[in-house]
């Protein structure tokens, strides 16, 4: 490492060669945010110098073409892109993503402290910075049935890997705000390094309690209200754009030239399709960018604030001494990216990802999926209270992760509670699938105007038990039993047929196939899931928030109905 330093130096200092100039470029500055018309000279790893540097051993002119840091995710989950890490990498890495922060609490809640690990080895050697973010919330809460649980104890181990950067976002607000004495001594255990925050809808003393535990950041913010005083408050607020939840527009305006260094941009969940399709950071960077964001801003909060945050000390700026994590443009504002380097060495272009496909020297956790053996179209019946009575219904929001409760008069028939196409009130189910104890929570849900057939998933935040959505009980069976056979994944049935499936077998959230394979699965279910005549733009996404018992207000789990505002079970029946 000295010797690397040594020549590092040397070519700083015009001495030696570098290994690559690239000359001849507009160099974005995210510390004075001025455009420098000058050169680039890499060494190794490393820039070595931002200058008139010309004695290299290769010369590469960029014919006027900006140079910005590589881009940062500041918060995401990559098995909501149901790929592992190599396969991620290959979709995300030509978009100009060059490190990400993930917080691995999906595979987590099916595995425990193996999924972390397995997360961890399969990212080593690839051409993308994965930091970890380690789980805090394993099992988000008591209300559902997990995979697995991580410890105070689990968790300071992993905290002890040199690719952890942060405890990952605390969603048990309720149980930091008073006090609980497990949940403090995670936030202890994170506090070594920081600990990342999850609060929606939190405001005055409450909010003020949660931060006051060291809380450092958040991306739950859905108005310009609410992250206005978790700015004021000392948060930093992540803007979070991915597939399910948009913030973006409702927040930018409250984004100046004095305060953008409290704000990241981050996708927290986003799918494969939507990022072969439209980009990952850098379609963050791009929208905000049309909503009138200035470019070199929105470069600083979609790399060097997220690098700054972290600690991430050689990452997210175009200086000397940083690793060489570049992305190569010809225009700022379409932000259209010409070229990728990672650690000096070009690995995308032109929207081809260059490297040979990553060997994984860690196994595949597989076999994850155990549903119960008597499973049947009466599992799914809801036998109608003898005294009647109204029902608790979901009510789905589109692009948001929060729900509403509505108070329904249920359709009766032949003495049980039956979906209602005509008013939207279809029935829910989520089947515990990792410890085979039978339980299964139903529900009803409104706005998804299904008409026929039923969805079903094993990608359920955050415990990941199946999740199926149906108009009808043969169906919903159906679908439950073929992503049994497939062991997990999503499927799309309708009268009796399955119509489409994307099988998922890695944990029962990430396919082991190449990404292009993976998306035109995808594809394909898409294209069957629109002849059920819903018209919800990314259904399965939407779907998997449903059991979400950490964001209000209703949720179904496998125990039944939560009221997350009373972070508690409530029974159909009103």
């Amino acid at each position: 490492m000295v010797m690397d330093m040594a020549k590092l130096i040397a070519v700083a200092r015009g001495d030696e060669p570098a290994d690559v100039i690239l000359t001849n470029a507009r160099v974005v500055n995210v510390f004075t945010g001025e455009i420098d018309e000058t050169s680039v000279a890499i060494a190794g790893r490393y820039i070595a110098g931002v200058g008139p540097y010309d004695k290299a051993v290769k010369t590469i002119d960029l014919g006027g073409a900006f140079i910005a840091p590589g881009l940062i995710d500041a918060h995401m989950h990559m098995e909501s892109s149901m790929l592992p890490p190599s396969q991620f990498a290959r979709l995300a890495v030509p978009h100009g993503t060059t490190s990400v922060i993930i917080d691995p609490h999906e595979i987590a809640n099916v595995l425990g402290a193996d999924g972390v690990r397995y997360m961890i080895d399969a990212a080593r050697g690839l051409p993308l910075g994965v930091y970890i973010a380690v789980p805090s919330c394993v099992p988000a809460t008591n209300m559902e049935t997990a995979g697995a649980t991580l410890t105070a104890a689990d968790i300071e181990l992993l905290m002890r890997d040199e690719s952890v950067v942060s405890l990952g976002e605390m969603m048990n607000f309720p149980g930091v705000i008073f006090g609980v004495p497990d949940v403090l001594e995670k936030v202890a255990v994170g506090l070594v390094k920081r600990v990342d925050g999850h609060c929606p809808g939190l405001t005055g003393r409450q909010l003020q309690a949660y931060i006051a535990a060291g809380i450092s950041n958040d991306h739950e913010s859905t108005s310009l209200d609410e992250a206005r005083e978790k700015l004021r408050s000392g948060l930093k607020v992540f803007i979070r754009e991915g597939t399910a939840a948009k913030n973006l527009e409702a927040i930018l305006p409250l984004v100046t030239e004095a305060n953008k260094h409290r704000f990241c941009f981050c996708t927290d969940d986003r799918h494969a399709q939507d990022i072969m399709r439209e980009g990952h950071i850098d379609h963050v960077v791009r929208k905000a960018i049309s909503l009138g964001m200035p470019p070199v801003t929105a470069i600083q909060i979609g790399s060097h604030f997220p690098a700054m945050h972290f600690g991430l000390a050689r990452a997210g700026a175009v200086t000397a001494g940083y690793q060489a994590d570049l992305v190569i443009l010809d225009d700022l504002e379409l932000f259209g990216i010409k070229q990728v380097y990672h650690a000096g060495v070009l690995v995308a272009e032109d929207g081809r990802y260059l490297p040979n496909d990553h060997a994984e020297t860690t196994g595949k956790p597989k076999e994850t999926v155990r549903l119960p053996a008597d499973l049947s179209e009466r599992s799914f019946e809801i036998p109608a209270p003898p005294t009647g009575g109204k029902i608790r219904v979901i009510g789905m929001q589109l692009h948001q992760l929060t729900t509403t409760e509505r108070i329904e008069q249920p359709k009766v028939e032949a003495g049980l509670i039956v979906c209602n196409l005509d008013r939207d009130l279809l029935k829910l189910a989520v089947v515990e699938r990792h410890r085979g104890t039978g339980n299964i929570g139903l529900g009803f849900i409104h706005g998804f105007g299904l008409k026929r057939g039923a969805l079903a998933s094993t990608v359920g935040h955050d415990s990941h038990n199946l999740t199926i959505l149906g108009t009808n009980d043969r169906d919903m069976l159906i679908a439950a039993k073929a992503l049994g056979e497939s062991q997990g994944g999503q499927v799309v049935v309708c009268d009796g047929e399955v119509l489409a499936v994307l099988p998922l077998p890695i944990a029962g959230l990430m396919s082991d196939q190449p990404a292009e394979t993976l998306v035109a699965q995808q594809q394909a279910l898409y294209q069957a899931y629109d002849k059920l005549g819903s018209s919800v733009e990314d259904p399965f996404m939407t779907l998997s928030f449903m059991p979400l018992a950490v964001i209000p207000k209703l949720k179904l789990t496998d125990k039944g109905l939560v009221d997350v505002e009373k972070f508690d079970l409530v029974p159909l029946v009103v």
